[in-house]
């Protein structure tokens, strides 16, 4: 892990002839064992930390199926969008948590 101890969403790289949409998909099941459905686009963020840098491509997603676990991390929870800013988010996240919490008032 490139951040441990920081929060992050789940998602992951993109696999060869996959679309963002299905990557994100794959990645939500893989790493926290739940089935999604994509709802809506965030704006792409850029991020560059000191040792490498990161495109995000966010997603307003709803969950279908499944049973949140962590598959791949030491934890996963679900808070209300207004706890958000309680935990230690990697960098990179806090535009997406911004934006999604002024376009969800």
């Amino acid at each position: 892990m490139k951040l441990p101890l920081k929060w992050e969403f789940p998602g992951g790289k993109q696999e060869e002839g996959e679309s963002l949409e299905e990557c994100l998909l794959r990645e939500v099941k893989e790493e926290i064992n739940l089935d999604i459905e994509i709802l809506e686009p965030l704006t792409k963020v850029e991020y560059h930390y000191p040792d490498f840098s990161l495109t995000l491509y966010p997603y307003v997603c709803k969950e279908v199926s499944g049973k949140l676990k962590a598959m791949e991390h030491d934890q996963v929870i679900w808070v209300d969008q207004t706890e958000l800013f309680r935990y230690d988010w990697a960098n990179a996240d806090l535009p997406v948590i911004e934006e999604y919490i002024r376009t969800r008032r």
